[in-house]
């Protein structure tokens, strides 16, 4: 059993900043792939990001390509999400995601274990 818990969600200006991590328990952490998704009121939640077990592969939807950065640092067992230039749009509860095939998917029915999300909001 993995528990994921995110943190560094907030309030913020478009154009503005935020950086979120999701700290896994366990000792397998870098064996899976990890995803973030996001989900904004009465929308379904949608994939973000997702990076491979070693962190060389990452996968972006088109809409925070150039803007947003995944990365992992297996020895802390933590997965960061960089968000740059925000935007009203990407307001939404973010979600982070552990895959066990170490396989990123776009599924979000795919992931075995999800974190509890983080509210980030941006103000325009």
């Amino acid at each position: 059993q993995v528990q994921l818990v995110e943190a560094g969600g907030g309030l913020v200006q478009a154009g503005g900043s935020l950086r979120l991590s999701c700290a896994a328990s366990g000792r397998t952490f870098s064996t899976y792939a990890m995803a973030w998704f996001r989900q904004a009121p009465g929308k379904e939640r949608e994939f973000v990001t997702g990076i491979g077990r070693s962190g060389a592969r990452t996968y972006y939807a088109d809409s925070v390509k150039g803007r947003f950065t995944i990365s992992r640092d297996n020895a802390k067992n933590t997965v960061y999400l960089q968000m740059n230039s925000l935007k009203p749009e990407d307001t939404a509860v973010y979600y982070c995601a552990a895959a066990e095939s170490g396989s990123v998917y776009y599924t979000r029915t795919l992931y075995n274990y999800w974190g509890q999300g983080t509210q980030v909001t941006v103000s325009s």
